[in-house]
This record gives C-alpha cells, structure tokens and sequence, in this order.
C-alpha cells in the first residue's frame, strides 16, 4: 500500500479546526491506573503536532467490551489522567463520546487543547457501524483522524464510517506503520524473506497462503515446523503437531516450489521428554527425534542457517516465535535468530519488520524489540495485512483521499 494512497497530517489546514483522532487506548490496567502507557505514547507525536498546529484535538478511542452498556470498571476517565500526563499537560474528559455531554466539552475548547472522550462502545452503534452513531460523532470534528492501525481491521463507526463522513487523514503513528509495511510486503526490496513461527499451522493458513507468493525465503518455526516435517516423512515422536493438516503442508510446499519460494525447515531440533524450565533436553537431527521426544526449538545448527540465509535477503518479515521461548533453554534459536537479525537491520544491511502476538514478547525476550526496523504492536490487524486482506479501516482512508482529490 503506497504511502501515497492515502492522506496524511501535511495534507491538511487544522488551525482553528476541531480534529477527532481515533487512536488505540485499549491500555493494561490495574486497580483504576495505566500499568504500560505505549499505547498513548504512539499516538502522542501526532496529538502533539496537531495541538501545536492549533487544532481542537478530541480523542476518540475504545477501552475493553463493554458490549453497548455503560460498565464503571470500563470507563476511559483513568486513561485520559495517563494521557495527561504523558502530553504534560491538562487534558479534561468527557462523560460520554456523542450527545450533550459531549458537544458541551467540546464547545469549550479553545485552539491547541486536547480532551478525551468516554469509551466509544459504551453504545452498539460504534461495533455496528452504525451511521446514525457515526453521524452523532461527526457532529463533534471538522476533520477526521485515524491514528489507530490496531483497530482498522473492524469495520467499525469509528475505523471506516467516520472516514466517510469527515475530510480523512493518517496519523503519525498509523502513516509510520502503512510506510513500514508497505516496504515489508507491497514494495519490498528483494530478496525478502518471511520468518514464520508459533504452535499451530491451522491459525495460519491464510498467512502461508499469501506468503508463499510474495517472498523468496519462508522460514517455518516453532510448533508449525512440526506438521510440515511431518509432511515430509520426518517422524516427530511426541511433538506438538497436527497430522490431521499434514496434506495441507504437502500443498503449501508444492505451491511454494512453483512460486520460486524456497521453504526452510529445522535441520537439528532440541527435545525433552517433558516442557518444564531445567527439564533434560538434547539436540538430534530431524530425522533422529526419540519416539517419548518432544520438539521444543531448533537446534544450533538451524539457527546458524537460518541467520546465514537471512545474510543474503534485503527485508524480513517476522510472525511468531521460533521454539518454546518462554522457559529456557527452549528460547536459544529464537534469541540467537533476532539478535543476528537486529545486528543486520542495525548495520543497514536487513529492514526487518516484525508484529503479531507472540512475536513482541519472544523479541523483547531477546532484548531486540527496539533494534528492528519497525515492530508493530497491532497484533490481529498485523497478520490480517499479512494474510493479504483488506482493512477496513486503511480502505476507508484511501478512499477518502481519492474523493478528496476529485
């Protein structure tokens, strides 16, 4: 997705104007406060520019399920006191996100202020796409902003009809992740590899599916490594694995050898008879694991070529963890592979850009999350633009854009 296909925050006049900015706020709590503020500190650059360019900035955001009823225990009030005081500044709150309430705080803004406003699925309408809720929100900006890649998978009132209500742009943190995907995928430089892992092949067909046509390397981790070997003919004692999708496999590897994707799969493995921290475990070739075994990483010397076959590939895009990562040694392929991979990027020679789930824990686990060339933290709408799908969100900006233009 070109970065061209969509507006951004240059493209637009806010001086004066009252700007809703959909951002992601869905934080960790803890007793009414914000344990870990990453959240409301990636959407900071892009509220404090447009506070400086003198908009009203009102920020628009969901906290949990509340499924369409005010729930106390769900409010965004504790969150707009940690975006206070990550912006350092007074930041007021409203009590709801439409209506009278609202309309009055927003009233009072004056040119430069940012206020929050109450969780958005407090109402139906916003899951629904309700455009009689989208209109209400509307009501309260001039221009819309969507700040918040994380949600942009939802069809929701405020990822897509909002976008259609509203003059539409990318905020900082939302342009910085389509620029860095777009490179990871749409544009890459070649050759590009996919680093792949977690337990199970079923949860990731999709992403295989569209991986296999645009790479040139796909390595297979983790659990899903086990099912392909598998569909090789490589026993794998008591591994995690799932015989039942090991045609699947053979089909996935068939397609990839016609694509001109060559699929890398573990050489040596590290077993144990059992998955606890300081169980026994031994490195065996594939083809060598014990019948009692259980594969729980790559072996030394996978990894070693692993590393190597990344050394010659431009980009990289990295999903899921590689081994067991959680309890050691079984986290060993997957702390040597991202270092190795962070070294790269750090020297210039490897765009590594990596996101969903597991993957930014097993990264911060190794100590390398800040070293690649972009993590995202958007989880679900990270491996649906890996699957090749539509957002939602990210169609509705690009069709705005092109309105806009016309």
């Amino acid at each position: 997705m070109a970065k061209k296909g969509f507006a951004t925050i240059d493209d637009l006049d806010v001086a004066g104007k009252r700007v809703l900015v959909r951002a992601d706020l869905n934080v960790p709590m803890r007793d009414g406060k914000v344990t870990d503020k990453t959240r409301i500190e990636r959407t900071a650059d892009t509220l404090r520019e447009l506070s400086k360019k003198g908009a009203k900035v009102v920020l628009i955001a969901h906290f949990e399920r509340p499924k369409g009823k005010r729930v106390p225990e769900l409010s965004l009030a504790p969150v707009a006191k940690a975006v206070a005081e990550v912006l350092g500044r007074p930041v007021p709150f409203a009590n709801d996100c439409i209506g009278a309430e609202a309309e009055a705080v927003v009233a009072k803004m004056k040119n430069g202020d940012v206020v929050v406003l109450e969780n958005l699925r407090y109402h139906n309408g916003e899951e629904e796409n309700d455009q009689t809720f989208a209109k209400n929100l509307a009501k309260l900006g001039d221009i819309y902003i969507n700040d918040a890649f994380s949600v942009s998978h939802r069809a929701h009132a405020s990822t897509e009809a909002l976008a259609n209500l509203l003059p539409s742009a990318a905020g900082r943190s939302m342009e910085a992740e389509l620029t860095a995907l777009d490179k990871a995928l749409a544009n890459p430089v070649r050759p590009v590899a996919a680093v792949v892992g977690g337990a199970k092949v079923s949860t990731k067909l999709d992403l295989l599916g569209n991986l296999i046509k645009r790479v040139n390397v796909l390595v297979i981790g983790g659990g899903m490594a086990n099912t392909f070997l598998l569909a090789r003919g490589v026993q794998v004692g008591k591994s995690l694995a799932e015989p039942t999708l090991v045609d699947t496999a053979r089909k996935i590897d068939a397609e990839a050898k016609k694509a001109g994707c060559e699929i890398v799969l573990p050489e040596d493995v590290v077993v144990a008879k059992e998955f606890k921290a300081g169980a026994a475990s031994q490195v065996v070739a594939t083809g060598n694991v014990p019948a009692d075994g259980m594969i729980l990483d790559l072996g030394p010397k996978t990894a070693q070529s692993i590393i190597a076959k990344l050394g010659t590939c431009k980009t990289v895009v990295w999903n899921g963890p590689l081994g067991a990562f959680e309890i050691p040694p079984f986290d060993a392929a997957t702390n040597a592979v991202a270092k190795a991979v962070a070294k790269m990027c750090k020297d210039g020679k490897l765009l590594g850009v990596a996101g969903g789930g597991d993957t930014v824990a097993a990264l911060a686990h190794a100590g390398v999350v800040d070293q690649f060339t972009y993590v995202s933290t958007a989880g679900g709408a990270f491996l649906e633009w890996l699957e090749g799908k539509d957002l939602p969100g990210v169609a509705a900006l690009i069709r705005s854009s092109k309105a806009a233009k016309h």
